[in-house]
């Protein structure tokens, strides 16, 4: 893909012909909400013009105090040593397109440090989630000292301080997420070639700050927006545009405003658990050139020596490499289910086989319905879902039956399909861990559970077939990123979604006053990873369940049960009496409306604003068997006392 490209934002559909019209129409009687109608205009590939009036009418809704929902509120505060008035418009378009209604708080040219570290700033008492750091090479202390590696050092040491001194000074006065910047380095060089073996040139001093960087943040709370990394992809000659520098104090050239506002957006969108998951793949003319029920086996193009093979090759490596890091595949194909699955089964060439893959839908179904049927299967929201399809009407049809799956555009030309998607940011990540690494083989096998469900007919039978242990453990260093990514990224089986950082999962776990719980859940077809996380805040003699989430891919197996009653057995040892359970409405969790109430709990209060509170006597609370054995992983409890 070329800069080009990557400056449109090629992965999004072109603007409707009408755009101005129906932006117009947002907010009037026949507009529909609000908030749906501008994601749905962000979601296109905009100019800046166009850019520019849709933040507008945002903001205009705002201040007028309208509902923007399904768009949840975000506030942001821009700090750097440029004009950053100029992303604004795009980063709330950004922020709509990835559904998030965004506040900026925007600070004054120059005032970078006084804003970060004094407490009572204009940044800090207007209380953001996050502070994006936007500083480059010209506002640090990032001095060229060339053949001198010791003043190199000196000088990345003082800017990684500098900076981070600014984060802890935000973390400190309002508990913002900072979100540092690599720095892209200039485009000029001093010695030509050498200045990549000179200790001291730009290049080196720019490449050891952005390494320290990196390494100061890693494993932390704080984000990276990895600019550097940006600015190379599409060039540094283009990204620095000195003129517009020089004449405005634009940090980098106004074209790729859309670009560097998609990608703040898209990390915003991953620290708030809006990730895609999976990734459901055409086969014809996707997967490989050519019609499988047309050309037959040996008629499809794939494999080395023909360029368009090749090409579909790079999309099936991309597909692998995905699955790798988590995310699950699924194929969706108007075919015979026989003709579509023999390429994955007999074709030498294939990279993909039957086992990289948990849902394999091929019938003459619709694609949305396909998609759907997928997402009942892998018990996931359809928010989770990404379409690869080379087809423009497939694609047009999923976007207008199910506004909720992404689908990028495709360039005629299939060697860039694999490039398009991997440049889309849809499954942008802001931690990585074991877990991740095993989560499509989880969401694989749950596929295969349901479907032998399907075919057993009988729940309990099939319940106790599975051989289930669920474990129990608090809160702890090894998970604690896991829970955090957990906490930040579950919606649909969330009874508060309330959120917290690792630090402060941290700091809950040595707690004495708090219940912590992470459970796990192994089967007969193999470990399920954590499933479920469980906060309770003791108030005298009751427990306040301040989180309960679960992962949906474990519904109906009788797991809400057998944590309930591992919290009823820890608080009757700790003199609790009573257990009040909090349910907090979203656009998403409208699942667990009635959980409590599905679980004995009584209803204590029904507030207007849809929240309810419910309260269960731990006591008279019958234990009864499940087909679940529980088991503790720690030899004291979460409350730090040992287990008896």
């Amino acid at each position: 893909m070329s800069a080009a490209l990557l400056r449109e934002l090629a992965w999004l559909p072109r603007p409707p012909t009408d755009f101005r019209d129906q932006l117009r129409a947002i907010g009037g009687e026949e507009g529909g909400r609000p908030g749906d109608r501008l994601r749905y205009l962000a979601g296109h590939a905009l100019n800046l013009n166009q850019t520019a009036a849709l933040a507008s009418v945002l903001d205009r809704l705002h201040q007028n105090g309208a509902d923007l929902a399904p768009l949840k509120p975000l506030r942001l505060a821009l700090v750097g040593n440029g004009t950053l008035s100029f992303i604004a418009p795009a980063l709330k378009v950004g922020a709509a397109r990835f559904g998030f209604a965004l506040e900026l708080i925007e600070t004054e040219y120059g005032t970078a440090a006084q804003e970060a570290l004094n407490p009572d700033s204009r940044l800090n008492r207007a209380n953001p989630d996050f502070v994006l750091l936007g500083m480059d090479w010209r506002s640090l202390p990032l001095r060229c000292s060339p053949g001198d590696a010791v003043a190199a050092e000196a000088a990345v040491g003082e800017a990684v301080a500098t900076l981070k001194s600014m984060g802890k000074g935000i973390k400190d006065a309002c508990g913002a997420t900072a979100i540092f910047q690599t720095v892209a380095r200039p485009a000029e060089s001093l010695f030509g070639s050498l200045d990549f073996r000179v200790a001291g040139t730009a290049r080196d001093v720019v490449d050891r700050f952005n390494r320290a960087l990196v390494s100061s943040i890693q494993g932390k709370t704080d984000l990276l927006l990895d600019v550097a990394g940006l600015a190379e992809t599409v060039g540094l000659a283009d990204w620095h545009d000195l003129g517009q520098w020089y004449l405005a104090k634009l940090p980098f050239a106004q074209d790729f405003v859309p670009l560097y506002a998609d990608h703040v957006a898209r990390l915003l969108a991953a620290a708030r658990g809006a990730s895609r998951r999976c990734l459901v793949l055409d086969l014809d003319n996707t997967l490989w050139g050519g019609v499988i029920g047309d050309d037959g086996l040996a008629g499809i193009d794939i494999g080395q020596g023909s360029p368009v093979g090749e090409a579909h090759l790079g999309v099936q490596s991309a597909a692998l490499s995905l699955r790798d890091r988590g995310i699950v595949l699924a194929v969706s194909s108007k075919n015979e289910d026989a003709t579509a699955r023999s390429p994955f089964q007999q074709h030498p060439d294939m990279l993909l086989r039957e086992s990289h893959i948990a849902v394999f839908q091929a019938n003459w179904q619709d694609k949305a319905a396909n998609i759907r049927a997928i997402a009942r299967s892998l018990a996931l929201g359809l928010d989770a879902f990404v379409l690869l399809d080379d087809n423009p009407v497939e694609r047009a049809q999923v976007r207008r039956a199910l506004p909720e799956v992404a689908v990028p555009e495709l360039p005629d030309d299939p060697a860039l399909y694999a490039r398009v998607l991997l440049a889309s940011g849809y499954f942008e990540s802001v931690a990585f861990s074991v877990e991740d690494i095993a989560r499509a083989s989880y969401y694989q096998a749950n596929a295969t559970r349901a479907g032998l469900l399907e075919t057993s007919g009988d729940l309990d039978a099939f319940l106790v077939s599975l051989d289930m242990t669920i474990s129990f453990s608090a809160f702890n260093e090894m998970g604690r990123e896991r829970i955090a990514q957990l906490i930040g990224k579950s919606n649909q089986f969330n009874l508060t979604t309330r959120r917290y950082s690792a630090a402060e999962v941290d700091a809950l776990g040595r707690n004495s006053d708090i219940l912590t719980l992470q459970v796990r859940l192994t089967d007969r077809f193999g470990d399920n990873g954590m499933i479920s996380v469980v906060i309770c805040r003791r108030d005298g003699s009751a427990w306040e369940i301040d989180t309960w989430l679960m992962s949906c891919r474990v519904l109906g197996r009788r797991v809400e049960e057998a944590v309930l009653q591992e919290l009823v057995r820890q608080a009757r040892r700790k003199g609790i009496s009573l257990l009040r359970g909090v349910y907090i409405p979203t656009d998403r969790n409208a699942l667990v409306k009635d959980h409590y109430d599905k679980l004995g709990f009584a209803l204590e209060r029904d507030h207007p604003s849809g929240r309810r509170d419910w309260i269960l006597d731990v006591e008279q609370f019958p234990l009864v068997d499940l087909p679940l054995r529980p088991q503790w992983t720690e030899a004291v409890d979460s409350l730090g006392q040992p287990r008896r």
